[in-house]
């Protein structure tokens, strides 16, 4: 019979979301995140003297850490699967919505691109090539299976608390960031992983006019993009290889989710 609980107290839990705040840095073309405090503690007392105190929260479902539905790109008016889009504002993007997406429980692989070049994080226009990838997972014997997650490490996640340098390298305009273009995104796909992630805002190497490795991912593949992670702590141990649980809201329509991805390396 299995041990469970040696196996909660011995395995690592590594948190992979970042915080949300008022002005967390998000992509210009979705919303931001909102919060404010509706109720304090006094402003309503309970017989006893107990109070309250609760908040109203708005956001994008593409803000902060998320996951993007297959429903998030069409391209030449077809969603994955060659489906035309039903669409509404009340209802949202069918099919492909976000809450046909189970929980996620799949072996993980941690790419540390920024570990590999020596660097803290890599410069905003450096291209993630499939050379590079492999090298990687040549160097660390990681070898990709279908049904995985793989996730890139840029070192962008530690600029999560600066806007302008997360959005777009403190060169200000439009978003700018490191990435794979359409060829990495090919080697990544090949292997048919279920998803692939990066602590970047926009996953792929920005600025990209035609969102081709979205259009490739997502339209052509039937990949699922993960962003805004925060991969420093697996990176720091060297943890390459994990069981990755991410479960996204059941929200009908949504073409994305916030998500409260965990990495559980066992012991």
């Amino acid at each position: 019979m299995t041990d469970f609980y040696q196996l909660i107290r011995d395995a690592r839990v590594y948190d992979l979301a970042q915080p949300l705040y008022a002005g967390v840095p998000h992509f210009p073309t979705h919303a931001p995140f909102l919060y404010t405090l509706n109720k304090a503690h006094g402003e309503v007392l309970n017989q006893g003297g107990s109070s309250a105190a609760s908040e109203t929260i708005a956001m994008g479902t593409h803000t902060g850490t998320h996951m993007d539905g297959l429903n998030h790109f069409s391209c030449g008016g077809q969603l994955f699967g060659g489906h035309a889009p039903k669409q509404s504002f009340t209802g949202g993007v069918e099919p492909h919505s976000i809450d046909t997406v189970a929980p996620i429980l799949r072996r993980g692989l941690l790419f540390d691109i920024a570990g590999h070049e020596g660097v803290d994080a890599l410069p905003h226009d450096y291209t993630v090539t499939p050379e590079v990838l492999a090298a990687i997972a040549g160097r660390h014997s990681l070898t990709l299976r279908e049904g995985d997650v793989a996730l890139l490490r840029t070192g962008w996640a530690r600029y999560w608390g600066d806007r302008k340098q997360f959005i777009t390298g403190s060169l200000g305009g439009a978003p700018t960031g490191p990435g794979p273009r359409r060829a990495g995104a090919e080697w990544l796909s090949r292997h048919g992983i279920f998803a692939a992630g990066s602590d970047t805002v926009a996953f792929e190497q920005v600025p990209s006019p035609a969102m081709e490795v979205h259009v490739h991912l997502l339209v052509e593949s039937g990949i699922h993009i993960i962003e805004v992670l925060n991969l420093e702590e697996l990176a720091r141990d060297g943890v390459l290889e994990f069981l990755f649980i991410a479960l996204p809201l059941k929200i009908r329509g949504a073409t994305g989710s916030p998500i409260r991805p965990i990495a559980i390396k066992a012991p």
